[in-house]
């Protein structure tokens, strides 16, 4: 039976180490970006960029990899956050620092993973096979997102599951769930 999951990437480096360890452990990957109006486009560049390296070089790994970038239109001017377009300058100083408080957009993981469960549940039901979705939240950002808990994401698939038919053909891949930006980067 093959292993299938749909990786939400950003294009930084949590995604993107992500989606490297799913090309290794699953055997269909589908990576999914948004561009929901955020200021830092370079990350989607980047998105694009590793995809399109992974498409020239792929040597083992995955025996399918497919990329789609989605854009969530007039999101931006309905948010308030710093990080996206008409929003206040993104705060300087200390990634813990309350100020960087302002970079929070609200609900933004719950929108990510709406959509990532929605595609897995798709590929489940298409294949008849379990399909993961796959985040590369960590505990290095707990302090200031809250998204990306534990808490969260369970009460985000309770949500899932009471809200979808077939909800247990869809799993998570959280590896850094409980760990910091050194251990991703030694992943």
């Amino acid at each position: 039976m093959a292993k299938h999951v749909v990786v939400s990437l950003s294009g930084g480096m949590d995604s993107s180490t992500l989606l490297l360890r799913c090309l290794k452990e699953y055997d269909t990957v589908t990576a999914i970006s948004f561009d929901y109006g955020q200021k830092h486009k370079v990350e989607l560049e980047r998105a694009e960029s590793l995809i399109a390296y992974l498409w020239v070089n792929a040597t083992g790994g995955a025996s399918e990899l497919s990329y789609q970038q989605i854009q969530l239109d007039g999101l931006s001017q309905l948010l308030n956050s710093s990080l996206v377009q008409g929003g206040a300058e993104v705060p300087e100083g200390h990634y813990a620092e309350e100020n960087m408080k302002a970079t929070v957009v609200p609900n933004r993981n719950k929108i990510f993973a709406s959509i990532t469960q929605a595609v897995a549940l798709s590929i489940a039901d298409k294949t008849g096979e379990q399909c993961d979705i796959a985040m590369g939240i960590h505990a290095g950002d707990h302090a200031i997102y809250p998204d990306c808990r534990q808490e969260f994401r369970d009460a985000d698939d309770h949500a899932f599951r009471v809200g979808n038919w077939g909800s247990e053909k869809v799993g998570y891949f959280t590896p850094y769930l409980e760990d910091d930006k050194f251990t991703i980067l030694q992943d």
